[in-house]
């Protein structure tokens, strides 16, 4: 009798484990991660009755503002979503680190490493092995996790992940995956004005032509060639054949001819940039835009875009599923920041030209959700939309009634557009809920929101102010990477967006700080900062000075910023202060086109989270939502996280 009990529970609970592995493996669970979607715009756009998808989808679940990290910049905060771990775990801090013992500077998710050994033939050299990139981020993310245990999933264009991690499912690599160039996106400028010669600009380059004979010939820059000595940059030529009376122009590049009218974009067209004659090539894929063809011929060339058909770089896993991707719906941009907002705040792009050129962005992210969509039966898809958070760092300034462009002219004009990128947001929602079933689990989530951005601070000069930095005699405000320091008189210095370092002897190149001065100088620093009052207006600049040791947890503490400032609304760091350089004065107006940003204090931007379910945790944050999805398909999260299941 006891071996007939003993067997007849042994088969129950085997029944019940293979009952419940059985329901994990065919639960499905979709997220939306809407880049930069403000808790507070879409709460009053919900209450407007606005955004009625959204309203409904809360109605069955819950909506909540969902904590951002510390700091709120894009690269850290969807590496806390990805691993449950705050940056002290998964050592990403800033778009910016340095190494220091040489204080040379590097984008803090990935690093290319050439390769060891290579042979020469004349001016030719062959690797023995290709370069590696590696992706820089630590800990294990969630659908590594999850596959696993069996459990299939879909990574679509999450940032932070370039190259894609090798794992069972499939992905492709978002922020953080650069251009053909190896950069986060540099476009070409075709000229003839007068005026724009000896323009700069950032995040692109301008070449000025001369119209001879109804032709215009330059080339389109393209990356090192690494197999030639020197690593001279490579080019492909493009001639250009200008109608002389009407706005016409023929592009022709490697055999193709475009055919565009003023005001027109092409589609993408692929490009070969030579590397040996013949032999070795590597394909891009570009769009041009002709902007103006009389009295002056303008031509703006998209960031030569990684080819999906043909990737020379990793950016999807298995490697041939952006190839997949390619021949179910074409071309589409594989630059990880892909709408051109550095053409637009350098004056490059108009307003209304660049939100044709982030139609097309969301045009093609919607046909791979599709592609997706029509084939997910089970496990975890994740799909990435960047349009709000790019549109808003451009068009905020129209909507924040304290912006200098609130009450111009083009505000009347542009005053709808992030309202109307909302309201398509709520389309696209719809569409998604009319394509799952009652058991699927859905989640809608974003990584920061906004505030405007009217001041940029420059904590370099600050410091320098407060004494904590010498500068030599003769330094210049457009002198380079701290190329104005004395190194041998600074205590601390700031490097990045939100990131202050202290000049520790024994870790710095130059360090003149002792262990034993550390904390009280930590401690000072951080006081001063949070003290920090704007002459003009009499308002805090600096709502937190967070320390690394009261703020981050885990194994890359050692690289970690000593202090990450944390601004109110209204203020962030100069791109000057970010890059080492100095401005005589502290607090500047900003007077760029990026009008808004979310690199301040976490508690001003939060994101958001909606969810089919009832979400029990007071307040949420991005590091819990690794946890629940985990939780979701029954499996505990690792030790090493942060963070816990929201409901």
């Amino acid at each position: 009798m006891k071996n007939i009990l003993f067997t007849s529970g042994l088969i129950f609970v085997l029944l019940i484990i293979s009952f419940t592995g059985a329901v994990a493996a065919d639960k499905k669970f979709i997220i939306l991660g809407i880049d930069g979607m403000d808790y507070t715009v879409l709460s009053e756009m919900m209450e407007r009755g606005e955004m009625p998808n959204f309203v409904k989808f809360r109605e069955s679940g819950d909506f909540k503002p969902l904590l951002s990290s510390v700091p709120p910049q894009s690269p850290v905060a969807w590496s806390n979503f990805i691993t449950g771990m705050d940056p002290g775990g998964h050592g990403i801090f800033d778009f910016i680190h340095r190494t220091p013992e040489d204080l040379l500077p590097y984008l803090s998710t990935s690093k290319t490493e050439a390769p060891s050994k290579v042979f020469s033939i004349g001016k030719y050299r062959i690797p023995l092995k290709s370069e590696e990139i590696k992706l820089l981020r630590k800990g294990k993310p969630f659908w590594d996790i999850l596959e696993e245990h069996g459990i299939p999933t879909t990574i679509i264009s999450i940032p932070a992940n370039f190259p894609s991690i090798k794992s069972a499912g499939r992905s492709l690599s978002g922020m953080g995956t650069p251009d053909i160039l190896g950069s986060y996106g540099s476009f070409t400028y075709l000229t003839s004005d007068p005026n724009d010669k000896g323009k700069k600009v950032t995040g692109g380059v301008i070449h000025p032509v001369e119209v001879r004979d109804n032709q215009v010939k330059s080339f389109i820059p393209g990356p090192p060639n690494s197999l030639v000595d020197g690593a001279p940059s490579s080019s492909v030529d493009v001639t250009t054949y200008v109608d002389p009376e009407n706005s016409v122009a023929k592009i022709v590049v490697n055999g193709n001819d475009i055919l565009l009218s003023k005001g027109e974009w092409s589609e993408f067209v692929r490009v070969e940039f030579e590397m040996i004659p013949h032999i070795v090539s590597v394909s891009g894929i570009v769009r041009f835009y002709l902007k103006d063809v009389h009295p002056y011929f303008k031509l703006y060339i998209s960031p030569v875009n990684i080819d999906p058909s043909d990737p020379a770089m990793p950016i999807s896993n298995p490697e041939d599923y952006a190839k997949e991707l390619y021949k179910n719906i074409g071309f589409f941009y594989t630059q990880g920041i892909s709408e051109d907002t550095k053409a637009l705040d350098n004056g490059i792009l108009s307003e209304d030209e660049f939100q044709q050129q982030a139609q097309v962005v969301l045009r093609d992210r919607l046909k791979i959700l599709d592609y997706e969509l029509k084939r997910f039966k089970k496990g975890l898809l994740f799909f990435y939309i960047s349009t709000i958070d790019t549109s808003s760092h451009m068009f905020w300034r129209y909507i924040a009634k304290d912006h200098p462009d609130y009450n111009t002219e083009e505000y009347k004009k542009y005053r709808n557009v992030m309202f109307d990128l909302y309201k398509r947001m709520d389309v696209i929602l719809a569409d998604v809920l009319k394509r799952v079933d009652d058991n699927t689990v859905v989640m809608i989530m974003s990584d920061h929101g906004f505030a405007d951005f009217q001041w940029q601070v420059n904590i370099n000069s600050w410091l320098a102010k407060e004494g904590y930095i010498e500068l030599l005699p003769d330094w210049k405000p457009e002198q380079e990477y701290f190329e104005s320091v004395k190194w041998s008189g600074t205590k601390a210095y700031a490097l990045g967006i939100n990131g202050l370092y202290i000049n520790l002897k024994g870790r710095e190149k130059y360090g003149i700080v002792g262990p034993g001065e550390y904390k009280h100088l930590v401690d000072e620093i951080a006081s001063k900062l949070e003290a920090m009052t704007d002459p003009k207006t009499g308002r805090r600049v600096i709502r937190q000075a967070f320390k690394k040791d009261e703020t981050y947890h885990g194994s890359s503490m050692d690289i970690a910023p000593d202090i990450v400032v944390g601004f109110y609304r209204g203020y962030r760091s100069s791109d000057e202060s970010a890059l080492g350089q100095f401005s005589k004065e502290v607090i500047i107006e900003n007077s760029r086109k990026w009008g808004s940003d979310h690199c301040i204090d976490y508690r001003e931007v939060p994101g958001i989270v909606l969810l089919n379910k009832k979400i029990t945790l007071r307040e949420p944050a991005l590091f819990d939502i690794a946890p629940t999805i985990l939780k979701e398909f029954g499996i505990d999260p690792l030790p090493e996280m942060v963070g816990k299941s929201i409901y």
